[in-house]
């Protein structure tokens, strides 16, 4: 690919080019090509007042950015630059709006009050003081100026004082509050019979002409979607490592590197600690003193040693390897032959005397127990050098490419198939979003292409193309025939049923018992709040859809569970309490009031809108 376009720079079109541009300097100079492209070119215009191209196409990457961030991982394949770059005009527009609005009310904020702000932000601040170069390193990597940050900053935040003021009239009255939680708080006394399916088994019957039926009023359900068989290559850091070959010399001295680290050393070593006090030198010189007296260690550390469990033990430590102690306490110890004292050593804990007891060494495995294990280090090693260039030549190659090939055989890389993906994806690696997105768009799909090298995982890219295209087809009737008797007999065993609990509410009402309809018992329940889920969602929604009864009477109801119709009987509505100067009261209030101060903004914000002039080019 690079070549031809080394080739195509040296053609007759391109010595065309070259040679207008000479004549253009010559004659007009450099405004002649530069002033072409000096323009501001706007993507709308708001009551006259222009949105440029580059705000908008800088505010793009911003939101893009921010949904990559989103992301578990991040996939840029994944992002739906149509919609966002949708998202973003309209958001524009509706700021432009809100903005002139401010300006028609008279908000505005001053340079020193913009300066305010921007010194008091943290983000803006090293140590608690404001810095200028961070302040600016921030700016420009929002691809914005200085200039442009504070107008935005002064846009804002007028705007969001419209938007507060707004918000913040919200009004909810006490008695509405308090209607809502008497309805949250409320319980109901009920009672349920079941219905089992298999109670109107013998009123359900499917016949082949019904499935014929069926099949021929919805098509469109058993339609195979259309799908590709597609060809690919894998390219992952594992198979990399597969294919690096480490040579014997390569594995001694890698076992050479790593023996040392294999190796472990532990030493024994015990202390006596005295605090960092005004005494704490004339102490010292006793405890050394008397050392060199011949007293002791153990001793020393028992009358000496303010560490009260190692004292009781003579001062002992036990045994550790490097990495367990303070830095300058192991410094010490692991400079010591065995059975020397240390001189005073200072860490955060006080002053310590160590006696080094004890060394222990473990030797390293040898080259033969190790053997594998260090070669598939050295493997993944190796391959991880070589993933990123290897990946930049795959899709460098696979572009250029009419096939996937000879970009496998380039690289020494695997090319694979995988039929039946739909448009909803398939089997790993087509189980990616982007990854198919790019298989069934026009260029992959109509014309032939490769599609881009994607990233479908941790250190794995995916190149494809499709090898065969199948279009949707009807699927045959006696392929979805059991299917549908399924489906018949589940949906005319629900509308029995349905049946057989109105005729059951029906005579219910008219003073028939359960007893005498042979339904068996209700199971009651008494004060049940909406929240209780012991009988499901479905029948506790019934219950609580149903109207309140009349003194002494009954209300009934029906709902479908997975296998059975519940009927429900409804005896009794109670009504929540409502403390007015309760801690829930005053959260629902202020609750409610913000959510009528959001919707009386948003209604603000859309009546600015309907009543702007928006042009798009």
């Amino acid at each position: 690919m690079l070549q031809d376009i080394r080739d195509n720079a040296q053609g007759t079109i391109a010595k065309v080019i070259i040679g207008l541009l000479i004549v253009s300097l010559s004659i007009w100079g450099m405004d002649a090509i530069v002033g072409g492209f000096s323009g501001e070119p706007e993507v709308a215009t708001v009551n006259g007042e222009d949105i440029t191209e580059r705000e908008f196409l800088r505010v793009v990457q911003l939101e893009s950015q921010r949904r990559l961030s989103e992301m578990d991982t991040p996939d840029p394949s994944l992002l739906n630059e149509d919609q966002i770059r949708q998202d973003v005009l309209d958001s524009l527009i509706q700021q432009q709006v809100m903005t002139q609005d401010a300006a028609e009310q008279g908000l505005q904020l001053s340079d020193a009050d913009i300066d305010s702000l921007i010194t008091q932000m943290p983000q803006f601040q090293v140590d608690g003081t404001f810095n200028r170069d961070r302040f600016v390193s921030a700016v420009r990597n929002m691809g914005m100026g200085v200039g442009e940050f504070r107008e935005t900053m002064r846009q804002q935040y007028v705007v969001n004082q419209i938007r507060a003021g707004i918000a913040q009239s919200g009004l909810v009255t006490g008695e509405n509050v308090a209607q809502l939680l008497r309805i949250q708080n409320q319980t109901r006394d009920f009672r349920v019979i079941t219905i089992p399916a298999d109670s109107v088994s013998d009123q359900v019957q499917v016949t082949d002409a019904d499935i014929e039926a069926y099949y021929q009023d919805n098509q469109e359900a058993f339609q195979q979607p259309e799908s590709v068989d597609a060809r690919y290559i894998v390219l992952s850091l594992e198979a990399l490592a597969e294919n690096v070959d480490i040579s014997d010399g390569e594995l001694r001295e890698y076992y050479d590197q790593r023996s040392s680290e294999l190796a472990r050393e532990e030493r024994r070593a015990s202390h006596i600690l005295i605090e960092d006090g005004e005494d704490a030198d004339e102490t010292m010189a006793t405890i050394q003193e008397r050392l060199a007296a011949g007293e002791s260690f153990a001793e020393l550390a028992e009358e000496f040693s303010v560490d009260t469990f190692s004292a009781e033990q003579g001062g002992d430590l036990g045994f550790a390897e490097r990495g367990v102690y303070d830095p300058a306490f192991e410094e010490a110890l692991f400079a010591l032959e065995e059975g020397e004292v240390s001189e005073p050593v200072s860490t955060s804990f006080g002053i310590h005397l160590i006696k080094l007891e004890e060394v222990q060494k473990t030797e390293p495995p040898s080259l033969a127990e190790l053997e594998d294990e260090l070669r598939r280090e050295l493997a993944q090693r190796e391959a991880t050098e070589r993933f990123a260039e290897v990946r930049s030549e795959l899709a460098d190659l696979a572009y250029a490419a009419d096939d996937l090939a000879s970009p496998a055989e380039e690289l020494g890389l695997e090319v694979r198939e995988k039929s039946g993906i739909t448009r909803d994806g398939g089997e790993a690696p087509f189980d990616h979003a982007g990854l198919v997105r790019q298989l069934f768009s026009e260029d992959v799909l109509n014309d032939g292409f490769n599609t881009e090298l994607i990233d479908v995982g941790d250190n794995m890219s995916v190149v494809a193309r499709v090898g065969e295209y199948h279009a949707a087809q009807q699927q045959p009737l006696d392929e979805v025939a059991d299917e549908i008797r399924a489906a018949l007999t589940r949906q005319k065993t629900r509308e029995a049923l349905e049946d057989r609990a109105d005729s059951i509410i029906a005579d219910l009402a008219s003073g028939a018992s359960v007893e005498e309809l042979g339904l068996g018992e209700w199971q009651s329940y008494e004060d049940q709040s909406r929240s209780n889920s012991a009988l499901g969602g479905a029948v506790m929604s019934e219950v609580f859809s149903l109207q309140r009864p009349d003194d002494g009477g009954n209300v009934y109801g029906s709902v479908m569970r997975d296998d059975s119709m519940a009927i429900v009987a409804l005896d009794e509505v109670n009504d929540g309490e409502v403390n007015r100067d309760g801690q829930e009261f005053r959260q629902l209030r202020s609750f409610l009031a913000s959510l009528e101060g959001q919707r009386e903004y948003r209604a603000y914000q859309q009546y600015l809108r309907d009543n702007a002039e928006v042009e798009r080019p």
